[in-house]
């Protein structure tokens, strides 16, 4: 009674399924008739082929879990996470170029970069070819510590440091009608000057 019911509800949303989706299921229940026809001792012998397009079934459609019949969904899923694993175990291998740097050597590179902000890259190369390191100066860019402000101190900071040291000069001059040069003098206000120079 409860497989009748069961069918009868299925055959009542099958309308509201998309095309796709259907398709879907349909493949999946026409391969496991496939499948169900190589029994051997009782036994459902699935090869990698068989793997493949149910795992690339589930992918696209993963609503086909609960019609397919041969394996159990738990399978199917272990499948799928399996070559994922294997993917990207093969997009991640390596390809050769240059060797991997030790992690001390790493751990100096950022060491000098963070107690030396004003070094760069070529300098920080040339120290450590002086310590015996043989590495690129691009490595050495690689590993360097990225600061986020400004590459030099900025103009507030330039004033305050060099303040005490700053001369003040008054560049102010009134140019007169004989080419005389009137500059403000802060004992007797206006001070006249020839273009020559003398007063």
């Amino acid at each position: 009674m409860i497989a009748l019911l069961c069918f009868v509800l299925n055959v009542l949303i099958s309308p509201f399924k998309s095309k796709s989706r259907l398709e879907a299921e349909n493949a999946a229940l026409r391969h496991q008739v496939v499948v169900l026809r190589r029994i051997v001792h009782r036994r459902v012998r699935l090869t990698n082929s068989d793997r493949m397009f149910f795992i690339q079934l589930y992918r696209w459609f993963p609503s086909v879990l609960k019609v397919i019949t041969v394996i159990r969904p738990e399978t199917l899923v272990c499948w799928h996470r399996a070559g994922f694993r294997r993917y990207w175990r093969w997009k991640s291998r390596s390809f050769g170029g240059r060797p991997q740097i030790d992690t001390e050597l790493r751990a100096l590179i950022r060491r000098m970069s963070i107690e030396n902000p004003l070094w760069g890259a070529p300098r920080i190369h040339g120290e450590l070819l002086k310590l015996g390191f043989e590495v690129a100066q691009s490595t050495v860019a690689k590993y360097m510590v990225k600061w986020q402000g400004p590459p030099s101190q900025g103009w507030r900071t330039f004033l305050r440091n060099h303040a005490p040291d700053i001369a003040a000069m008054d560049l102010f001059v009134v140019p007169t009608f004989g080419f005389n040069l009137l500059i403000p003098s802060s004992s007797s206000g206006w001070t006249g000057e020839t273009s020559s120079g003398s007063t």
